[in-house]
C-alpha cells in the first residue's frame, strides 16, 4: 500500500541511536553503525524519532510499505523483541567484580601527551600532529579498560568523540587533521554497543577522504572491559 513511512539517509546518520531509542514501536536498529529501518510494519508514520536526530538524517516519504501493523508491535513488545528496547548503549546493567583485584603499588602515570583531546575541540594542524600515531577513541573506552593509558594511550596522540552526544558527523573534522598533517597510522578504540559504530565509521570514512593510505587497525572493548577483537 502507498503510505508515509521515514527514510534515514544513510549519508547523515553518525550512529548515534538515538532515533531507536525514541521509536516506541521498534521499528529502528543500529546495523554496522547505522540507524535503519529494519521492520517497515512496525513504523506507524507518525515519526517521533525525527525530533531525536541530531543531524536530521530523517524524513518522511511516501512510498509502497507493509502497512502498520500494531498487532505485531503488541505482539512484539510481549514477547520482549521490541520497544521500549532504546539502543543497547544505553540499557542500564550492573558489572560483576571479583571481591578483592590486585592494586598496583603507585598510581599510574598518565599517558596523555597533547591537549585538548575532545574531537570537537581539538585543531585541525598542531604541532604534536606531525609524525604522529593518532589514537581516535570512544570516551567510555578509558573508563571500561583498566591499563587503557598504558595499553592504548602510550605514544600516541589522543582523540576522543562520542557520536551518542556529540552533535554532527566527526568525518570532515577528522578528515582535515589525517590529510593535513604527517599522520604514521591511526588505531580506533571502541565500545562493543551499536552507537559506537558512528565513531569507527567516521574514521574510516575520513581515511579514504584523505587520499592516503595510512596503517589502521580496531580494537573493540566490552562493557565489563574485556578486548573482544581487534581488527
Amino acid at each position: 500500500m502507498l503510505r508515509k513511512i521515514i527514510k534515514i539517509d544513510q549519508e547523515k546518520c553518525n550512529g548515534c541511536g538515538a532515533c531507536a531509542s525514541a521509536c516506541h514501536e521498534g521499528a529502528i536498529d543500529m546495523v554496522d553503525g547505522k540507524a535503519v529501518l529494519t521492520r517497515e510494519n512496525y513504523c506507524d508514520g507518525l515519526g517521533d524519532c525525527l525530533p531525536a536526530c541530531p543531524t536530521g538524517a530523517i524524513t518522511f516519504e511516501e512510498r509502497e510499505a507493509p502497512a502498520y501493523d500494531e498487532s505485531a508491535v503488541l505482539r512484539a513488545k510481549e514477547a520482549g523483541k521490541a520497544a521500549p528496547q532504546g539502543c543497547p548503549g544505553t540499557q542500564s546493567r550492573t558489572l560483576r567484580r571479583q571481591a578483592e583485584e590486585p592494586v598496583p603499588a603507585a598510581p599510574a602515570a598518565s599517558r596523555l601527551s597533547q591537549w585538548p583531546v575532545q574531537i570537537k575541540l581539538a585543531p585541525v594542524r598542531a604541532p604534536y600532529f606531525e609524525g604522529a600515531n593518532l589514537l581516535i577513541a570512544a570516551d567510555c573506552t578509558a573508563y571500561a579498560f583498566g591499563d587503557f593509558h598504558n595499553a592504548f594511550m602510550k605514544k600516541r596522540i589522543t582523540l576522543i568523540g562520542c557520536p551518542k552526544l556529540d552533535d554532527g558527523d566527526y568525518a570532515e573534522k577528522l578528515t582535515e587533521i589525517i590529510a593535513g598533517n604527517d599522520i604514521k597510522s591511526v588505531t580506533i578504540v571502541r565500545m562493543e554497543v551499536p552507537c559506537c559504530g558512528g565513531l569507527e565509521n567516521a574514521v574510516k570514512r575520513a581515511l579514504q577522504a584523505s587520499g592516503k593510505l595510512i596503517p589502521w587497525q580496531v580494537t573493540v572493548l566490552s562493557t565489563d572491559g574485556r578486548i573482544l577483537e581487534t581488527l
